[in-house]
This record gives C-alpha cells, sequence and structure tokens, in this order.
C-alpha cells in the first residue's frame, strides 16, 4: 500500500487528458493509478475506441477512483469513429486525426464545465487543452510521457538549431539526423505553439514520466537551461498481471526455460519491421540459438501469415526454442519473468522503463522518433548495447546473433544484468517517495490558484 501525503484534504478531482495513442494512454494511467493510490479522483478522458482498450488496463480496485469520460471528436467522412486513435490508423490519416482532435475544443470544454474539476493533466502534443482550462479557471499542467534526455534535445533541436546540445553520448547518426528534421518540420506544422506557454516568466511546472535515478543530469538541464519545474513521476510501468488463456499458456512455456536464457523480442504497437529487417531478425534469433518469444505483427491492411512472412522452414528448425506471435503479448509479464534475459526493443519509452523496472538488459534496435535517443541514454547507463545499422541503414543477422549470444550467455549480459538489477533496485527505493512529491505539487497548486480548501 503506497504512502499516504502529509496534509490529506478533501478529494482533490483530476482530469487527465492522454494524446489519442496507447504510447501515451499507458503512462497516463500509470500516473492516474499512482494518484488514486493518494485519494485523488481520477477523470480519464479519450475517445470511445482508446477507453475501451484503456478500460482493460484499470484493476477492479480502482472502479471508483478511476472514471472514463468520453470526448467525441467531430465526425469526418474520412475518419470513421474507430479510426479516433493512432493504433492501427494508416499513416496519411495522422494530419486528420490531429486536425479533429483540435476541433474536438468545444466538447472538452463542455466536458470541463460538467464536471469541474479541480486539475488538468494534459499531454504535451495537445497545448490548447491548457487555454481551454484557464477559460474554466481550471489550473493545468503537462505530463511528458517521455523522458528529459529526448525532451531537452528536441527542444534545443527546435528552438535554438545552431546551439550544440551539451551531452556528447547523446547524438543521432546521420540518417537519424535526416528523419529527426522531417519530424521537426512536421511538428511545427501539426501542432504550432498556440500562445500557451506562460509569458510572466515564472517556472512551468511539468510531470515527466522518468526518475532523477535514470536522467538526473537531463532533468537538471530542462530546470536550470528550460526554465522548467520538472517533476518526475516515476518511470511508466503497467500492471504485470494477466489472465488470458494464451498468454498464460505462454507464461507456462517461459517457464521450461532455464533462468537468463530468453529474449524477448518486440518493437512496440506502432512500429513494424520492413520484410529485410524481418528476415535479418529471424535468422538472428536463428543462429544465435537462444531462446526466444518475438512479437511480429503487421501493419493493419497488410497482415500475412506468419509462415510466409518468415524465412523458408524457420517455425520447424527453430521448434520449441522459440516462440513468434503476431498479435500483442503481456509484455510486464514476460520482461517481469526470471526466464527472461534480455529484450530486443525498438525502445520507445515506455518499454525502455518497462525493461530497467524489471531488470532486464537491452538490445537496442532504435527506429524512428525518439528512439535513437533512447537507445544512446540506456547505453551510456550501462543497461544496453544497440545493434547499429550499417551507412544504408540496415541490420545484419551475424551482428545481431552475436550480440544476442553475448548477452544471453557470455560477459557482457552478466555485466548488463548487474547494471540494471542495481538501477532497477534503486528505482524501487524512491518509488512512493517521488510520487508523494508529485501529489504534495498538484496540491499545493491547487491551492494557490483558490480552487482547493
Amino acid at each position: 500500500m503506497a504512502k499516504q501525503v502529509t496534509e490529506p484534504l478533501s478529494t482533490l478531482r483530476v482530469l487527465m487528458f492522454p494524446f489519442l495513442a496507447y504510447g501515451h494512454i499507458s503512462p497516463f494511467l500509470n500516473v492516474a493509478k499512482k494518484l488514486a493510490d493518494r485519494e485523488f479522483l481520477i477523470y480519464l478522458c479519450s475517445t470511445p475506441i482508446n477507453l475501451k482498450y484503456a478500460s482493460k488496463k484499470i484493476p477492479e480496485k480502482y472502479a471508483d477512483s478511476i472514471q472514463l469520460v468520453e470526448l467525441h471528436l467531430p465526425e469526418l467522412p474520412e475518419l470513421p469513429p474507430h479510426y479516433h486513435t493512432t493504433n492501427d490508423l494508416p499513416p496519411h490519416l495522422h494530419s486528420t486525426l490531429q486536425k479533429a482532435l483540435k476541433m474536438s475544443k468545444p466538447n472538452f470544454s463542455k466536458i470541463l464545465q460538467n464536471l469541474k474539476p479541480d486539475l488538468v493533466i494534459y499531454d504535451i502534443l495537445q497545448q490548447w487543452a491548457e487555454r481551454v482550462a484557464n477559460e474554466h479557471n481550471i489550473p493545468a499542467v503537462k505530463l511528458l510521457t517521455s523522458g528529459a534526455t529526448v525532451f531537452s534535445y528536441f527542444t534545443i533541436s527546435l528552438n535554438k538549431p545552431g546551439d550544440v546540445f551539451p551531452f556528447p553520448e547523446i547524438y543521432l547518426r546521420k540518417s537519424e539526423q535526416v528523419k529527426m528534421n522531417e519530424t521537426l518540420k512536421c511538428a511545427k506544422q501539426i501542432e504550432p505553439d498556440d500562445g500557451d506557454r506562460q509569458a510572466d516568466g515564472n517556472r512551468q511546472i511539468m510531470l515527466m514520466s522518468t526518475s532523477r535515478i535514470i536522467e538526473a543530469k537531463y532533468i537538471d538541464y530542462c530546470t536550470e537551461f528550460l526554465n522548467l519545474k520538472v517533476i518526475p513521476v516515476g518511470p511508466p510501468v503497467q500492471d504485470s498481471i494477466t489472465d488470458d488463456a494464451d498468454d498464460m499458456e505462454l507464461i507456462d512455456w517461459l517457464g521450461t526455460k532455464d533462468e537468463d536464457s530468453t529474449v524477448f523480442v518486440s518493437f512496440g504497437s506502432e512500429y513494424f519491421l520492413s520484410k529485410e529487417d524481418m528476415e535479418e531478425v529471424a535468422f538472428g534469433l536463428e543462429l544465435s540459438n537462444v531462446n526466444f518469444i518475438w512479437v511480429a505483427r503487421f501493419p493493419k491492411g497488410e497482415e500475412r501469415n506468419l509462415e510466409d512472412a518468415l524465412p523458408k522452414g524457420f517455425l520447424e528448425r527453430i521448434g520449441e526454442r522459440g516462440r513468434v506471435l503476431d498479435k500483442f503479448a503481456p509484455q510486464p509479464r514476460i520482461l517481469n519473468h526470471p526466464s527472461t534475459g534480455g529484450f530486443i526493443s525498438h525502445c520507445g519509452w515506455n518499454s525502455v522503463m518497462e525493461s530497467i523496472d524489471f531488470g532486464v538488459p537491452i538490445i537496442a534496435m532504435p527506429m524512428h522518433l525518439e528512439q535513437p535517443m533512447n537507445a544512446r541514454l540506456i547505453v551510456e547507463l550501462g543497461v544496453a548495447v544497440e545493434i547499429v545499422r550499417d551507412d544504408d541503414g540496415k541490420i545484419h543477422k551475424g551482428e545481431i546473433a552475436e550480440i544476442l549470444k553475448g548477452v544471453i550467455t557470455g560477459e557482457t549480459g552478466e555485466k548488463l544484468r548487474a547494471q540494471v538489477r542495481d538501477i532497477s533496485k534503486n528505482l524501487k527505493s524512491v518509488r512512493d517517495e517521488e510520487m508523494d512529491a508529485t501529489a504534495q505539487e498538484l496540491i499545493q497548486l491547487c491551492r494557490n490558484c483558490n480552487k482547493c480548501k
């Protein structure tokens, strides 16, 4: 049971408003549960399709303290309700979804008018939510679902492109820089700053899904040079409970393997391997001779038979040494299992933080956006090794196999495991303390705004 915050007051009612992506909803839910443990009443606001996903992630004990609130986007012919989420959204509709979300401001305003929450916690990708909240005299705080390293790197690149990032360990390779420049151009077009930044020079509060145990110097940089009051809420780690029959069969299979002998392979909910990358990963797993669970999903509309998508005879050759899935797997449960000794990951922030929290070394294979910077950070922390793409952006089965063997059966793995388990222990030791501090900051903010008594 979490330690209660000091100076308890009447229930603080908080509306939480994540971006329309599973990778953003999960960390918001993580914070929602922690605040609910401290007697906050949470309204989680999103589209019906996303709330259907979120409802499955809320344990029964939070039935009263975390309530789901539907936000309805305007009806656009090209964007039916099942596309009111980034999950499985065709790439050409992403800007349309952004447009529809902004058009939902009146509906969001009505929600605030009806619920009258004491505080709004909104996603940094939805800067306009702060202005709407302020129109109702409701204080608003942004929650960043990535870490301080990425945030400070992006901020410098976007606002001060001539400046050099002061931490040489965090860098982008040439091909990654090209992609980054394209992303920054899109960011300026899709989500311009609506004038929501405070103009009085006061330091803004920003909640961040991280911990000083992991990112102390980058948090300090945000504080000192970006004039932010960063409040770390801890890593976004999901509950490791599963009751799905297929999931249990998989966990039982994992239980037949030796301790630290199996690698988990997954690239998140919104990123997919090219045909060439899939073949190299498959051959790398085969050559390494290690046990594995591989989540090999495909974009919606491009679903393929696994046997046809993999190298010919692959499933027969690996036999009981591996499992290949074409659906979501219970990632927290797998990472928390004693047989799991490594994680080949795209280095999305949620996945990286879960792996560290569960004490599992990472084999980094970044693909897009902030993932290369996350990969460099965890290599710097000593909890990961990276599969480096060549100058043409290709990965190679031989390198994959060698890295896998080193992590699962070699000295590299022993060093990584010792370091990641030490960090995991330290993270757990400050978890309640960080969240108690967060709760007190939010309570004080509301008091200062005369919303709390």
